[in-house]
């Protein structure tokens, strides 16, 4: 299984559309929120499972602030990461995880891309496509293979 990762993309989506043709096939793709409306549009463009948070630049009432789903025998929860006070640190994404019992959290908001694994909970931000924030300032998305019996891989990339 094949995971591709995405956030913040706030409304410019070339190199999103770029990273997906690049990455294809992928099992499912992921948005973090701060997609800007394109959520539609880019379910008409995939043939994978499209799995999309609200972000705090998204005003979609059809959006989720949180979803949960499974992956290779993981449980996996994605938020924006707005409502978490993500500059202080990851607790409290760690606490919603407990909380959820999710192996895995996929957020966004911060435009820097992260890999943080925690005792039994792992943190995954792929980081911005349009802005990104971390030194270098380099476009980022993450993609994940899962292999049935094996703990998921994940990678930053960079455009």
């Amino acid at each position: 299984m094949k995971l591709l990762v995405v956030s913040d993309t706030h409304g410019y989506n070339d190199v999103m559309y770029d990273v997906i043709a690049k990455e294809a096939p992928f099992d499912i793709l992921i948005h973090c929120g701060d997609i800007d409306g394109e959520q539609d549009r880019l379910r008409q463009r995939i043939s994978s499972r499209l799995l999309v948070v609200a972000g705090n630049n998204d005003y979609d009432p059809d959006l989720d602030r949180i979803k949960m789903f499974e992956f290779a025998g993981y449980t996996g929860m994605i938020t924006h990461g707005h409502r978490y006070r993500l500059y202080s640190g990851f607790d409290p994404l760690f606490y919603l995880a407990a909380e959820n019992h999710a192996d895995y959290v996929f957020f966004g908001h911060t435009h820097v891309p992260v890999i943080h694994e925690e005792g039994p909970v792992t943190l995954i931000n792929p980081g911005s496509l349009t802005y990104p924030r971390q030194h270098g300032r380099q476009p980022s998305y993450i993609v994940g293979t899962a292999e049935p019996g094996s703990r998921p891989a994940f990678q930053i990339k960079y455009v």
